[in-house]
């Protein structure tokens, strides 16, 4: 075999470019990334150090900080981080931890006009400022005690300086990122042209309308890369295959740390369910409202955007074979009526069919990924173009490349499964 894997690697070699030669290789000379990145807990350590905390990572969703005060609780690279709105209605978002002795200020999603720690009732405004500190000056302590807690004298003491410790936050479309690194690039250059590209399906106004929480035995970029592909539909997807059909899709890649894919037209729906049923967002173009854009936001974030509705996987790794997947169905107020009711839950039944299916056999990839023997596999051109381009991502990171965007194609379509010749601006 040409391909000279070592069988045992040290901490070092995750973070060396000479690990990753044969997947930095051109798509048709690649051979898949290291098996060590599925499967050995110390990488997956590094990996939330080096990859989620210097990217812009998924957090939740804009209408669930709407209004001042309304925040949420999150977990992103081992990190605790609170997100909320301040009562100018910007974001904020700060670590989730007290300033005096370090206490965890809240342990789940809530809505205040301050934040106070549970532990010595310091208390914080919505942008993070302190603005009350008891033991160390003025209280609601009651009067008769406020004697024998007075330190107002203290010294080298300024509030101003003890403030919750921030982290950055941004918006788009209907999501809420948070980005642990100071020096990262901002959201803008870091989603590339995709905002330019779903301009017209107006995302921004788009709602939850189902929930769905799956719990998954396997690493995250499993689930990310299944994601990506069609090679594994006709086998694994048999209903699927009859609305989203092989020869229907496209490449749908642009510059950005995206991996995309389009399917059009959108077949009717089999006697298992469909993503028809719902009227389509009215400002789509022709071809957007008959196409399905399939788009994986790096690191934890997997859409499918389809003309009447949205359907999300939010990823949150726990340990290197263990994932937290939060799904939901979104929809534009256009396509959401009184008779919407039943067409929702036949697309979560729907959904959750598919999403079961890829579940069952990711889970059976992480167990095979077990075989000491297995090492990486070769790259199959074109049907994992994205997964390379993924792979290479992480790699980026990995070895502290953190503000590389990738490159997208010349033509807006490349058709997948067709011809030799089969690049397409999609006016075919």
């Amino acid at each position: 075999m040409p391909y000279d894997y070592p069988k045992q690697r040290r901490l070092q070699d995750y973070v060396s470019e000479e690990t990753y030669r044969y997947t930095r290789a051109p798509v048709n000379m690649a051979m898949t990334l290291i098996a060590d990145a599925y499967r050995d807990e110390a990488f997956f350590d590094l990996e939330q150090t080096r990859v989620y905390s210097s990217s812009w990572v998924a957090v939740g969703y804009l209408e669930e900080v709407k209004e001042t005060g309304q925040f949420i609780v999150r977990e992103v690279a081992g990190q605790s981080v609170i997100i909320t709105r301040d009562k100018e209605g910007k974001l904020q978002a700060f670590y989730n931890t007290c300033r005096h002795r370090g206490a965890k200020l809240y342990q789940e999603d809530g809505q205040v006009m301050r934040f106070r720690c549970p532990y010595h009732s310091w208390g914080y405004d919505l942008k993070g400022d302190c603005i009350g500190t008891p033991l160390f000056e003025g209280s609601d302590i009651p009067e008769d005690f406020q004697g024998i807690f007075d330190m107002s004298e203290v010294k080298a003491f300024d509030r101003a300086d003890y403030g919750l410790f921030k982290v950055r936050v941004a918006s788009w479309g209907f999501f809420v990122f948070v980005n642990l690194d100071g020096d990262a690039a901002p959201l803008e250059t870091y989603l590339g042209d995709l905002p330019e590209r779903l301009k017209n399906y107006d995302l921004a106004n788009w709602q939850i309308v189902r929930r769905k929480n799956y719990e998954i035995k396997a690493n995250w970029k499993l689930i990310a890369e299944n994601f990506m592909e069609y090679y594994h539909l006709p086998w694994v997807h048999p209903e699927l295959a009859k609305v989203s059909r092989m020869e229907d899709h496209y490449r749908y890649q642009g510059t950005g740390m995206y991996t995309g894919m389009t399917t059009t037209p959108i077949s009717d729906n089999s006697g298992s369910g469909g993503w028809k049923g719902l009227p389509p967002v009215s400002s789509l173009n022709e071809r957007e409202a008959v196409s399905g854009r399939f788009i994986s936001l790096f690191p934890n974030i997997c859409l499918s955007v389809l003309p009447n509705h949205c359907f999300v996987m939010m990823f949150q790794p726990q340990s290197v074979g263990f994932t937290l997947e939060r799904c939901a169905i979104l929809c534009h107020p256009d396509s959401v009526g009184q008779e919407a009711e039943e067409k929702l839950e036949q697309l979560l039944k729907f959904w959750d069919l598919v999403n079961l299916e890829d579940i069952e056999i990711v889970e059976a990839v992480q167990e095979g990924l077990k075989t000491k023997a297995y090492m990486g596999g070769r790259m199959c051109f074109k049907f994992e173009e994205p997964v390379h381009r993924f792979q290479n991502m992480v790699i980026d990171r990995m070895v502290g490349i953190n503000n590389r965007i990738p490159e997208g194609d010349g033509t807006e379509m490349v058709r997948m499964f067709g011809p030799p010749d089969g690049a397409s601006s999609g006016d075919d």
